[in-house]
């Protein structure tokens, strides 16, 4: 086994990262769906 210093360590890639555009995209599909599903539990608070 080899000690490694902190470049290398910083230098380490895991398998999956997990990046900002993932995350965003998550929570709008969280955000749309939550919507959707009030939308046809509320459906007066759209009419005027």
């Amino acid at each position: 086994m080899k000690k490694l210093n902190s470049t290398e360590l910083s230098n380490i890639k895991g398998g999956f990262t997990f990046n900002g555009w993932i995350a965003l995209g998550i929570t709008a599909l969280i955000v749309f769906i939550s919507g959707v599903i009030e939308g046809f539990t509320n459906p007066d608070k759209c009419r005027s």
